[in-house]
């Protein structure tokens, strides 16, 4: 019987089945500061131990400064937090990269990039974002603490079974440097709505996503959970591969496990999907956000649309939409380009490869960061870092008058330092743009890199379609 990717993956990790709920087998345990304290708690005072010490990783991302980290922890609660992942980490035996770590970094960058991420392979953590690794063909999932708990003295976890979603993304982009991963699946959320994956892991299929590098398929990815998906997923291919090659934790037999990669993880023919959905690419512009969530978008050509507009006749969704523009202070009929910001941060585990710095490093290289901009790039680890440097970006953005960072969440989220203040909107490549998310009273604008560069160099956005990108 034909299988999809899903499918293939999920019925080869099946422990057990008990009245419509399903035991799970978890390949990698990825683990960070902020959901993890009371998961150890738990362990300690039920005298367990870690299952699989080799299957779990731990980073500190969410709360870690990044500024000078020659200077000690100002914020008590992330300096409890990340000193109790330390402790937890040595008495319970499992490989931490602490703050000084070469390899410290946000989970779902550091995963990929140290080889963690394998395809095939079931992957969960205490983070909504963990769709970010079913760009290399692996079923990767958040989980709640009290999972983190079971998943450590368990290496399993009880799930329901979600439903499958194909979307294709087809044809070809007018211009790749100007319309990016982050466009194509803003658009996607803004079609399907925040809620039309619910209950379903996405596949992403089509030519387009043939066409993508690796650091735009996690973009992809990380993002299925905005449109309410369990997880997404990409059939792993030569690119997928060769990204892997000679990483730290992969197999010493390679090779073998590529071939049977290649054999095996790809949805059969005649398989059937739950849901199907298909996007073109060769009509997608940049995009950005204007509401408080991410269906809430827009292309840049266009104009902040009134509740009417973006309810289509849902009367809930219209009072969102009320309230969404009163939060963010803004009228309809606004054009995206006429709206002012006050900071930029170039981040988070959706856009802080080395890719997207290169890419959004060409919008600023010779220009300076408006005066009326408070600008940050904050790369996604340690070695984004480094090889960032390598390259010269960090005296670029320098150089523009952007703040170079540490690596870590920064302010994808107000868990930190890193913060909006009330009021001050902002372009952001993160992933989220709920009420306060970045700060109490700060306005979120999602959009890609390049559109992020572009709007602190210039006060406000524009669109990048119209700049020499090459």
């Amino acid at each position: 019987m034909a299988q999809t990717l899903f499918e293939k993956i999920w019925n080869s990790h099946v422990v057990d089945e008990q009245s419509g709920r399903w035991l799970l087998y978890i390949d990698r345990h990825l683990v960070h500061e902020v959901t993890s304290p009371q998961a150890f708690d738990g362990l300690r005072s039920n005298k367990r131990k870690v299952r699989r010490t080799d299957l779990t990783f731990a980073t500190v991302d969410h709360n870690v400064p990044t500024s000078d980290r020659s200077l000690p922890i100002v914020d008590q609660t992330s300096a409890m937090q990340i000193m109790a992942l330390e402790k937890n980490c040595k008495e319970f035996g499992i490989q931490l990269f602490d703050i000084h770590s070469p390899n410290q970094g946000i989970v779902h960058v550091i995963g990929p990039e140290l080889g963690i991420t394998l395809p095939g392979t079931t992957i969960v953590c205490g983070d909504s974002h963990t769709s970010t690794h079913g760009a290399f063909g692996s079923l990767a999932f958040g989980i709640g603490t009290s999972d983190v708990e079971h998943v450590l003295a368990t290496q399993c976890i009880w799930m329901e079974k979600p439903k499958t979603f194909e979307i294709k993304i087809e044809g070809k982009r007018r211009n790749p440097h100007a319309v990016t991963a982050k466009d194509i699946i803003l658009s996607i959320i803004k079609q399907i709505g925040t809620g039309g994956g619910v209950g379903t892991v996405i596949e992403y299929r089509g030519d387009t996503i043939s066409e993508l590098s690796m650091e735009q398929r996690m973009t992809i990815c990380n993002m299925s959970i905005e449109a309410g998906a369990r997880a997404g997923l990409i059939a792993p291919d030569e690119k997928t591969f060769q990204y892997l090659k000679g990483r730290k934790y992969v197999p010493k037999n390679y090779d073998e496990y590529v071939e049977y990669w290649c054999e095996n993880l790809k949805t059969d023919s005649g398989a059937k999907f739950d849901k199907s959905f298909t996007i073109q690419t060769d009509e997608i512009v940049p995009q950005v956000s204007w509401g408080t969530n991410p269906a809430m978008t827009v292309d840049v050509t266009g104009r902040v649309p009134s509740p009417e507009e973006y309810a289509r006749g849902n009367p809930d969704e219209e009072k969102a939409a009320a309230k969404a523009l009163q939060y963010m202070e803004l009228k309809p009929g606004i054009s995206i380009t006429d709206i002012s910001i006050d900071r930029v941060f170039i981040g988070s585990c959706t856009n802080s490869r080395l890719e997207d710095l290169i890419e959004a490093s060409k919008v600023v290289k010779g220009k300076k960061v408006s005066s009326k901009v408070r600008a940050m790039v904050v790369p996604g680890s340690q070695l984004v870092k480094k090889q960032a440097e390598e390259l010269g970006l960090d005296k670029i953005f320098k150089d523009s008058g952007f703040e170079w960072r540490e690596s870590g969440c920064s302010m994808c989220l107000g868990m930190n330092p890193d913060i909006l203040a009330s009021g001050e909107r902002c372009a952001s490549t993160s992933n989220r743009n709920f009420e306060g998310r970045q700060g109490f009273g700060g306005r979120t604008h999602l959009v890609s890199p390049v559109m992020a560069a572009a709007a602190a160099i210039n006060g406000h956005f524009v669109d990048v379609q119209d700049l020499d990108l090459n």
